[in-house]
């Protein structure tokens, strides 16, 4: 109960304070290309539910039918506005409308598309859907810079199926066993630190939050 009251308590302050900025970012998204401001889509929640994700759209309309759905370096989808919104995190921001639904929480797993959670082993799967997912977690920091290490790769899904999915999801049940009020202040911080000051992350610093 306490969780979810600063869940709203957190994203209404959140969403009241960068109000404008929010307002300026949709403007730029309708104004730089053709479609809607916001981009939605479906993962999977606390206990399997699957909901719409909000973000603002940073590719063109149709993407997802253009490739994968995972993104990769340079991507030649991702639209003028939203390749910097991407660097700055800021897509993220409409996620604060998920947790006053109850789809997400500010701080927890990062929810995945249905098509991956299906690969999670059934004792794995059953502990990180046991919490609502999060705009934020310890995974989150530590692959910020996903795309440019997918770009690396000769085989982008492999290595995101075989590499990186294991170790978010190694985040998410320490996430899951170790959960508290405290710890949600503190990746909270983190994830600002982060964003504010990209260079200041080491890139093996989320292990003890």
């Amino acid at each position: 109960m306490a969780k979810r009251l600063f869940d709203i308590a957190f994203s209404l302050l959140a969403l009241l304070l960068l109000c404008p900025l929010l307002l300026a970012v949709a403007l730029w998204v309708r104004l730089d290309s053709p479609g809607p401001v916001f981009f939605r889509q479906q993962r999977v929640g606390r206990a399997g539910r699957l909901f719409g994700i909000y973000k603002f759209r940073t590719m063109h309309t149709g993407a997802e039918a253009m490739g994968p759905q995972i993104t990769v370096g340079e991507d030649a989808r991702i639209t003028r506005a939203g390749a910097w919104l991407r660097r700055a995190k800021m897509d993220e921001l409409p996620q604060f409308i998920n947790v006053l639904r109850g789809d997400m929480s500010v701080v927890g797993p990062r929810p995945e598309v249905p098509r991956y959670v299906a690969q999670y082993p059934a004792d794995v799967r059953q502990a990180v859907l046991s919490v609502r997912p999060g705009i934020t977690d310890l995974a989150s920091i530590e692959f910020r810079d996903e795309s440019a290490l997918l770009a690396r790769s000769n085989d982008p899904e492999r290595t995101y199926v075989e590499q990186i999915l294991p170790a978010k999801l190694r985040h998410a049940q320490r996430y899951v066993q170790t959960r508290s009020l405290w710890l949600d202040v503190r990746i909270i911080a983190r994830t600002v630190l982060v964003v504010l000051s990209p260079h200041a992350r080491h890139p093996h610093s989320t292990n003890n939050p």
